[in-house]
């Protein structure tokens, strides 16, 4: 049946009943499927079901009809590609003529929304051009009535509502076919301590997102250190269902494993209270328990990647049950294990032969075949190549290894495509190296380089007839331990990624709630950029450069030159330059001056002029030093389209340029690149922009997250700090490093005066989920601000305490360190305090319980224990209580579970961890459930693991229900979640 006629009879057939409208609201809407739905379509019927009983405490009925016969107004008709009610069509249209209409076409993934009056009611049909299109189609709607779906969770308002069906005639249609999210693995603060519950939580929300995208990196060996989502090994060493028999040590991140500038810790020595969040001193992912750091037998190794594919197997079907697309890879050239390497010299085989290459590449597409279901494999190019060139064994070596995959995966058909990605899109030499030499059927891939400070690589526009995916840093790596918001950056590369002719649009992170902003610009930009895109469509329509920001060295003597001033400020970081002139032939040359790079091979680029290559591989410092000027002139350069076409191709860190000079028989032009109108040069055009408006992002999101009363005045706040906000820490030893800051406290607290002004919105901020979101933002700003003041007294006790070491006489040492350094350290310890007291109290998942690991494993040592040590060596004693760090939580009773999910599989119990911070150990810590909207709640108790660690279980059924956690400790009684009672947590079955 054409979808055009089921969806017209359907319509037509709403008309015809004629069913009576009620003279009052209905309390519910009926939510009408087919009487035999696709799993999706049950699916957004369960979600319709949940969030209108949210939003208006009834619960509705989900009928399966294929006839409307009986069905009372208001009701919400359910429908892939249109299929409901085709049946009474058939039987010979009974119910009188169907009246034409325009009808959309759907493609996969798009749907529509229309409201259809009947009497004074709405009612509502969402349309699926397949199941897919189904759940994003509800979920679009579920957010006219106000709800918000992050990566973190839901957020609903407090405030309920008489169900109404707004005026909708609306189609959607994702801009990019794949969106999605890259978790990296290597941090505590990421996926490395994602449980299965953590898995299916998040990918549980990807569709609410309109994402469709999840992939993962590996770390091979040695990198350092190989990591057991993909195993690499012979067909041989694996069974029918994937189980290895041959492995060698892998592990995720965990408390006792000590790299990425993170020192073994027992969590039994965290600080401040922090301690209680973890039920063992060898706390680390599942997968690991039992074998931190990493497992010392074959068969503990064997476990750890047998543990990790059942999660990945339970995890990944579960995943593409909601439509999602699945991507793991490792690193190429391959890294070969020592234990593998070692296994094929004793079968009598060279491991650097090719063909023992592919053979692995064989065995390792057979194991992911079995043993967890995917749709690509990526290839991660080398991160060295962000910032130094490739030599030609390494491109070949690269090259090479892709060829044995593709030679494997040929000979083996596995069920799913192959794909690059990596910190670059390809070696610095050939950007498109790999569109040169892989069949067309590969995806090509990259993140921003620059931990995300670069936009988007523009060299994706030179790819075509391909799949390209642009993955944006939802944040980055050296500020780990801090917030960021990049709202408009994201915005950014979002439209950078469209008119470079991306078709996936992608975000690296490690973690979610601090990200809640950035992840949900990202996922809209992926479907709708209309109100906010300024760009032109296409890469090159509208004149001048693409990409560049300016850099000047005023007051700088110029050498080689009598035009200083051109060669003054420069424009870094250039792709491109499109510039109108009249057709004809033309002399062009190109200014140069090196102000930055202090070194040969510090910046190295080749240059394009109409498409062709003109000089490769310049090098300005090496051909002319700093600060002197270099031109360079290209003659006879034809124009037949009326635009002069310069491009830049980065090898070594970014091409910059100073100046352009086009002279043709009647005509001239010349650019100061970088700088105002100066001599008889014009003035560049303006530099480009990193981020775009968000304003009427953070509009809506401050109304959802803190109520309508201060939304405004916040989000102004908000966006007028996103992506410019100062961030107190950085790469040092590691992510999300502290240093100390010499610069004086009254100086540095002015970056960070938005935090007075965030607070002085409270007073204004009423309802309790309202309140308690207000409360982890404002928190999480003092946090930072904390920080920076750590940082300000951390250079204050070393300019003391090298004063108190420079003293010769040992009691005059002792005496000033006494007087100065540990007056000091008195202070620190108070501002740690302080900084653990706002982690405490906002942490809620894993990633911020990484992030207090990354505190006491990366950051504390350098900054208070070592020097500790230091102190009391000098001093003869112990340092006085209030120079110590204590262990003693003195902070409110707080509930954390770290892992909500909002979707069950059938037969899947309930299962729930629960973080109790308290002072004391809780009187009394139950879970309060029923049935959703239905009866009286039932009270089960929590179980203590160890600590402050605890979990309940409620055994499967086939109901959806609703509960909130209760405990009572230090005279308080506390609440899960914050709108408990009013507004509970809810979970739905799904069957399939």
């Amino acid at each position: 049946m054409p979808l055009r006629n089921s969806l017209a009879f359907i319509l037509a057939l709403l008309g015809i009943l004629g069913l009576a409208a009620c003279s009052r609201q209905a309390p519910a809407p009926t939510v009408v499927i087919s009487e035999n739905p696709s799993f999706l379509e049950r699916l957004a019927a369960s979600e319709l079901r949940r969030y209108i009983y949210l939003r208006t405490g009834d619960v509705s009925e989900v009928v399966r009809r294929d006839s409307l016969s009986g069905v009372k107004s208001p009701f919400l008709i359910v429908s892939q590609s249109g299929r409901l009610l085709i049946k009474d069509w058939e039987r010979g249209g009974k119910m009188g003529k169907i009246p034409a209409m325009k009808f959309p076409k759907l493609n996969p993934e798009d749907f529509w929304l229309r409201t259809v009056k009947e009497g004074s009611r709405n009612n509502l049909v969402i349309i699926g051009g397949d199941g897919a299109g189904i759940l994003y189609g509800t979920y679009a709607f579920l957010e006219k009535l106000g709800i918000r779906f992050y990566l973190e969770g839901d957020v609903l308002p407090e405030e309920r509502i008489s169900f109404t069906v707004p005026e909708l005639d609306e189609v959607g249609r994702p801009l990019f076919p794949m969106r999605g999210i890259q978790p990296f693995h290597d941090f505590p603060e990421g996926p490395d301590w994602w449980n299965l519950d953590n898995y299916k939580a998040i990918l549980g929300q990807l569709p609410k997102l309109g994402m469709n995208f999840f992939g993962l990196h590996t770390y091979p060996e040695k990198a350092p250190n190989a990591e057991p989502t993909v195993w690499i090994g012979l067909s041989g060493d694996h069974d029918a269902v994937g189980k290895v028999s041959f492995s060698y040590p892998s592990s995720y991140q965990n408390s006792l494993r000590g790299n990425w500038g993170y020192e073994p810790k027992k969590t039994g020595d965290f600080h401040f209270g922090a301690a209680g969040l973890f039920d063992r001193d060898d706390f680390g992912n599942d997968v690991m328990e039992g074998m931190v750091p990493e497992p010392k037998t074959t068969e503990n190794s064997n476990e750890v990647f047998n543990r990790a594919a059942s999660v990945f197997r339970d995890a990944f079907t579960f995943a593409r049950s909601l439509g999602i697309k699945i991507s793991v890879g490792t690193e190429t050239p391959l890294t070969v294990p020592d234990l593998v390497k070692k296994r094929l010299q004793a079968m009598g085989r060279n491991p650097n032969d090719p063909a023992a290459v592919k053979d692995l590449y064989k065995g390792m597409f057979e194991r992911i075949t079995k043993a967890y279901p995917i749709d690509y494999y990526w290839f991660w190019t080398f991160e060295g190549w962000t910032w130094s060139d490739a030599s030609a064994s390494e491109i070949e070596g690269v090259a090479s290894d892709l060829s044995r995959a593709l030679e494997a995966a040929e000979e083996l058909n596995p069920p799913f495509r192959l794909a690059t990605c990596g910190w670059v899109l390809g070696p610095p030499s050939r950007r498109t190296l790999f569109d040169e030499i892989l069949p067309k059927s590969v995806i090509v891939s990259t993140i921003n380089r620059e931990v995300g400070k670069a936009p988007v690589d523009p060299a994706f526009s030179r790819i075509e007839g391909r799949s390209r995916w642009a993955i944006p840093w939802l944040e980055d790596d050296p500020s780990l331990t801090s917030p960021q918001l990049w709202v408009g950056r994201m915005r950014r590369d979002a439209a950078d990624a469209l008119r470079y002719g991306c078709d996936g649009l992608l975000g690296i992170h490690w973690r979610t709630r601090i990200l809640s902003a950035n992840t949900l610009a990202l996922a809209r930009a992926a479907w709708n950029q209309k109100p906010w895109n300024t760009l032109a469509t296409n890469l090159g329509d509208e004149p001048g450069p693409i990409t560049g920001q300016f850099a000047a060295f005023p007051g700088k003597p110029i050498a080689g030159t009598s035009e200083a001033a051109i060669y003054q400020d420069v424009r870094d970081r250039v792709f491109a330059y499109f510039i109108p002139v009249p057709n004809g032939c033309y002399n062009v040359t190109l200014k140069f001056c090196e102000g930055q790079i202090d070194k040969k091979a510090g910046r190295v680029f080749d240059i394009l002029i109409q498409g062709k290559k003109v000089l490769e591989k310049l090098d300005i410092f090496e051909r002319a030093g700093r600060f002197k000027a270099l031109d360079l002139s290209f003659n006879d350069i034809a124009v037949t389209d009326g635009r002069l076409a310069i491009d830049f191709a980065d090898r070594i860190h970014y091409p910059v340029i100073a100046g352009i000079v086009i002279k043709g028989k009647d005509f001239s032009k010349k650019i100061n690149c970088g700088g105002p109108a100066v001599l008889d040069y014009e003035a560049d055009w303006p530099e480009t922009p990193r981020h775009l408006a968000s304003l009427d992002f953070y509009e809506d999101w401050c109304a959802n997250q803190f109520g309508q009363a201060s939304a405004k005045e916040i989000a102004a706040l908000f966006s007028r700090i996103d992506g410019r906000h100062s961030v107190p820490v950085n790469w040092i030893n590691g992510p999300g490093g502290v240093a100390p800051d010499p610069r004086p406290w009254n100086e540095v607290s002015k970056d960070y005066g938005f935090v007075d002004e965030m607070a002085a919105f409270k007073a204004k901020i009423s309802g309790k989920g309202y309140m308690e979101r207000f409360d982890y933002w404002l928190k999480n700003f003092e946090y930072m601000r904390e920080i920076a003041r750590f940082n300000c007294l951390w250079a204050e006790f070393n300019l003391a305490w090298e004063k108190a070491k420079a003293q010769k006489n040992e009691k005059a040492r002792v005496k000033l360190a006494s007087e100065t350094a540990l007056e000091i350290r008195k202070q620190m310890v108070v501002s740690v305090k302080q900084i653990f007291a706002l982690l405490l109290e906002t942490v809620s998942n894993t990633g911020e319980m990484g992030t207090i690991a990354n505190w006491e494993q990366h950051l504390l040592p350098g900054a208070l224990e070592k020097p500790g040590e230091e102190l009391k060596k000098i001093l003869g004693t112990e340092l006085p209580a209030d120079a110590r760090m204590s262990q003693i939580y003195d902070g409110p009773l707080r509930i954390i579970v770290p892992a909500v999910r909002t979707t069950l599989e059938a037969g899947e119990p309930l299962r729930l961890k629960v973080m109790i911070l308290s002072q004391k150990q809780p009187e009394q810590a139950v879970l309060c459930w029923r049935e959703m909207g239905k009866g009286n709640y039932q009270e089960a108790p929590l179980e203590r693991v160890d600590r402050g660690v605890y979990r309940v279980s409620l055994a499967a059924s086939d109901k959806d229900l609703e509960y909130y956690l209760k405990v009572r400790a230090d005279g308080q009684e506390v609440y899960y979640p914050a709108t408990a009672l009013e507004l509970n947590q809810t979970v739905v079955r799904i069957k399939k």
